[in-house]
């Protein structure tokens, strides 16, 4: 049984792995660490966990942790560690943009399990993708390692109102947000350069544009994706080189049909659905921004990282609607 402690614990990202982690056969939560929340009951913040009143929010950090979840806001990772020293063998697992990229990566490794399996296995310290970057590079990632980037890339994704954080904002409060699409960060989303770092890493000669344009939606959760580029494949050899690709994935997965994103809200997954239309290529992802943009990606590092089975532990969806 590994211990486990999470920083920031307060958010919906670590409100999703305390939800997973209480169910880890081999994972005990050592602490939650949070300033804001010192001395309450978890259940106080996280009305649903209630049936684990035993676990309550500190502003003490326990130095004998296997595993520390950093759930802070971007920034604050690194300077949370320059002020706050760990054991030399605890793994940290930073859920922040702060490491993602190589220039700051610091001795993290980019935790995409589809792209750097191995790298992640023995691994001391990972840095989490983020929830749109892991939808569309795995939307990307087949195309590039065919080297069949050839050409600008556009995105269009939407994202649940959850992706915005817990702390409530002129754009995410419920009578702005219901009802309601918008766009933000066009061409200039924080995601696109930890894409860019991975679809070179498949296909060194890539230097075209990717052009996204990222949506708030009116719904809780989720990130639906749609990505599209020119390719000279038949779509029967597009869908090859996809199943091909993910052949080993334990959760990313081809789909032969129209897919939705009520398919895989709720769970660790991504679906992709892969159409080839006259010159251009559109693979359409989706995967829950908590869970797979997240926490349960986080999770699935843990596991990777400490030997245990891929999928043990990870949230799974119980029904449909």
């Amino acid at each position: 049984m590994i211990k486990a402690g999470i920083i920031g614990g307060g958010g919906y990202v670590a409100g999703e792995l305390i939800r997973c982690l209480v169910h880890h056969p081999e994972v005990a939560i050592h602490y939650i660490y949070s300033n804001s929340q010192n001395g309450k009951k978890v259940a106080d913040v996280h009305e649903d966990m209630y049936t684990h009143p035993e676990l309550t929010f500190t502003n003490e950090i326990k130095d004998d942790t296997d595993v520390v979840f950093i759930c802070l806001g971007h920034g604050n990772s690194a300077k949370f560690l320059n002020e706050n020293k760990f054991s030399a063998t605890t793994k940290i697992i930073d859920l922040s943009n702060d490491f993602r990229l190589k220039n700051d990566a610091n001795g993290f490794v980019y935790g995409l399990p589809e792209l750097n399996k191995s790298e992640i296995k023995s691994a001391k310290d990972i840095a989490n993708p983020g929830c749109f970057a892991t939808a569309i590079q795995l939307a990307l990632l087949p195309l590039a390692q065919g080297g069949l980037l050839q050409n600008d890339v556009h995105v269009n994704a939407i994202t649940g109102s959850t992706g915005a954080g817990q702390s409530p904002g002129a754009t995410t409060h419920f009578s702005w947000r219901n009802n309601n699409i918008s766009v933000y960060k066009a061409f200039r989303h924080q995601h696109l350069d930890e894409i860019k770092e991975s679809v070179n890493s498949l296909q060194a000669d890539f230097n075209h544009s990717i052009d996204f344009l990222p949506h708030r939606g009116d719904f809780t959760r989720g990130i639906h994706a749609t990505v599209y580029t020119t390719a000279s494949l038949s779509e029967p050899e597009l869908v090859e080189l996809f199943k091909t690709f993910y052949k080993d994935a334990k959760f990313t997965f081809v789909s032969d049909n129209s897919i939705n994103l009520k398919q895989v809200v709720n769970t660790n997954n991504c679906l992709l659905q892969v159409q080839k239309i006259d010159d251009k290529v559109l693979v359409t992802s989706v995967i829950d921004n908590l869970l797979k943009g997240a926490a349960g990606q986080a999770i699935q590092n843990m596991n990777l990282m400490f030997g245990f089975e891929e999928t043990t532990g990870v949230k799974f969806k119980a029904n449909y609607f």
